[in-house]
C-alpha cells in the first residue's frame, strides 16, 4: 500500500510536469500569434484577399507569413490546427486539481476555520464553480455587450473579483488562488473549444464547398483569442502562487489576486502596442510597479491566527485520526523539536519572516493536519529539515514519523 502512496506522489509530479510543458506550448503559441497578427504589414504585391505579411528569421532560415482576413481563394491540402496545446493544458490541469485538491482535500482544499464543509461538499463546489465563469462570460460575449469591448472586459473583471472573494470564504488560501486560476483557464480553453475552433471549421467547410466564408466567424475568433491573451499572465501567477505564502496565506489574498488581473492587462497592453506600432507605452510599467507595491503592502497587512487561537481550535475528524494514534506523541515531539522553529507563526530562524509555504507545525492540530506532508518530507525522504538546519533528524526519528503515518493509514483501510 505504501509503495502505491509513493507511486501516487510520482503520478502527481508527472501530471504537474505535463501541465507545465503543455502550458508553455499553449502560452508560447498564443503570444506568438498575437504578436504576429499585430506586426503584419500591408503590401501591394499580396495575393487577393490577403491582409498583411511578415518576414521573420529564426533557426538559420527565413519565414514569410501571409494572413488572410477571411480565407484564401483555395484551401491548401495541409492545414495546421493549433488547439491541442489548449486542450492538453486544461485536461492536465484538471487532473492535477483532482489529484491534489480532491484526493487530498482535507489538507489542501478545506479550511475548517472558514467553513464547515465535508470533503464531498468541497469537491462539489470546486467542480461546479469552474463552469460558472464560462457561462456568464459566453452569454455576455453573445449579447449586445460585444459591441462595447471595454465594458465587456470590465464586467469580466468584476466576475473574477467576486469569485476571488467567494473562493477565499470557503477554501484554503492555496486552493482559493488555484481555483481562481482554474476558473479563468476554463474560460480560456472553452473559448478555444466552443468558439474559436467551431468558427474556424465553418470557414474551412465553406471554402471546401465553394462558398464565400462570412467574415464574422474570423472576427469572433479573434476577439476571444485577444481576451485569452490578456488573461494568460494572471493565470500563470495564480498557478505559481501556492509556493508563496505572502500571496495565498494573508487576509487580503483575494484582493491581491484581483489586482494581478490588472497587471496582466498593463503588461500585455505594452507588448501588444509595441508589436503593433514598434513602440510601447512606457506608462504601463509605472502602473504595473504601483500595483505590485500595493500587492506587497496588502500581503503584510494581515491578521494571522495566533498560536492560542490555533491551539484552542477543535480538531477536525481528519486531524483527530492522526492525533489519536499511539505514535502521535513521539512523532509530534520530533516535529516540534526539528521543524517548529521555522514552521511557526513567528519563526525564530534568523532572517525567516514567514513559515515556509505557510505551513505551521506548532500545535497538535497543525501537525495532525499536515501528517502526509511530514511523512513525505521528513519520513520517506530527507527533504526536511534542510541540511543547513541547526538540528539534524536521525534515522530513528524518521522511522518514528513513518510508523505514525502508516499506523493511521493502515487502520483507516
Amino acid at each position: 500500500m505504501f509503495d502505491l502512496l509513493v507511486i501516487w506522489d510520482w503520478i502527481a509530479f508527472s501530471v504537474r510536469w505535463l501541465h507545465v510543458v503543455t502550458a508553455m506550448a499553449w502560452i508560447g503559441a498564443s503570444f506568438y500569434f498575437i504578436a504576429l497578427d499585430l506586426m503584419l504589414k500591408p503590401n501591394d504585391d499580396l495575393p487577393e484577399g490577403a491582409h498583411g505579411e511578415e518576414w521573420e528569421v529564426h533557426g538559420g532560415g527565413f519565414y514569410h507569413t501571409v494572413k488572410y482576413m477571411v480565407a484564401p481563394a483555395r484551401m491548401p491540402e495541409h492545414l495546421t490546427w493549433h488547439k491541442w496545446q489548449s486542450y492538453a493544458t486544461w485536461l492536465s490541469g484538471a487532473a492535477l486539481l483532482m489529484i491534489i485538491y480532491w484526493v487530498s482535500g482535507e489538507l489542501y482544499l478545506l479550511d475548517p476555520t472558514k467553513a464547515d464543509l465535508t470533503l464531498f461538499q468541497g469537491i462539489l463546489i470546486s467542480g461546479a464553480s469552474l463552469t460558472i465563469g464560462w457561462l456568464l462570460y459566453d452569454q455576455m460575449c453573445k449579447s449586445k455587450l460585444a459591441d462595447y469591448p471595454t465594458v465587456l472586459m470590465l464586467l469580466l473583471f468584476v466576475i473574477l473579483v467576486v469569485m476571488s472573494w467567494g473562493y477565499h470564504q470557503i477554501f484554503t488560501g492555496r486552493a482559493a488562488l488555484l481555483h481562481l486560476g482554474a476558473f479563468t483557464a476554463t474560460i480560456m480553453t472553452a473559448n478555444v473549444f466552443f468558439q474559436i475552433m467551431p468558427n474556424q471549421r465553418i470557414v474551412v467547410e465553406d471554402l471546401k464547398a465553394g462558398r464565400t466564408p462570412d467574415a464574422k466567424y474570423g472576427k469572433i475568433a479573434k476577439v476571444r483569442s485577444t481576451h485569452n491573451n490578456y488573461l494568460t499572465l494572471p493565470v500563470v501567477f495564480l498557478m505559481l502562487s501556492n509556493h508563496y505564502p505572502l500571496a495565498f496565506a494573508t487576509e487580503y489574498s483575494w484582493i491581491i489576486a484581483s489586482l494581478i488581473f490588472l497587471t496582466g492587462v498593463t503588461i500585455r497592453h505594452y507588448f501588444n502596442t509595441m508589436h503593433s506600432t514598434g513602440k510601447g507605452p512606457h506608462w504601463t510599467w509605472g502602473v504595473t510597479v504601483l500595483l505590485m507595491i500595493a500587492i506587497a503592502w496588502l500581503s503584510t497587512a494581515t491578521d494571522t491566527e495566533t498560536w492560542d487561537e490555533a491551539n484552542a481550535r477543535e480538531l477536525t475528524p481528519y486531524e483527530e485520526r492522526f492525533a489519536s494514534s499511539e505514535h502521535f506523541a513521539d512523532a509530534a515531539s520530533i516535529v516540534m523539536g526539528n521543524c517548529s522553529m521555522c514552521h511557526a507563526r513567528e519563526p525564530v530562524w534568523p532572517g525567516l519572516m514567514w513559515a515556509p509555504r505557510g505551513v505551521y507545525l506548532e500545535t497538535d492540530g497543525d501537525i495532525a493536519r499536515h501528517a502526509e506532508q511530514i511523512y513525505y518530507h521528513a519520513g520517506v525522504s530527507h527533504a526536511m529539515p534542510p541540511p543547513n538546519a541547526i538540528s539534524t533528524m536521525d534515522t530513528e526519528s524518521r522511522a518514528t514519523i513513518v510508523a505514525w503515518y502508516r499506523d493511521v493509514t493502515r487502520s483507516s483501510n
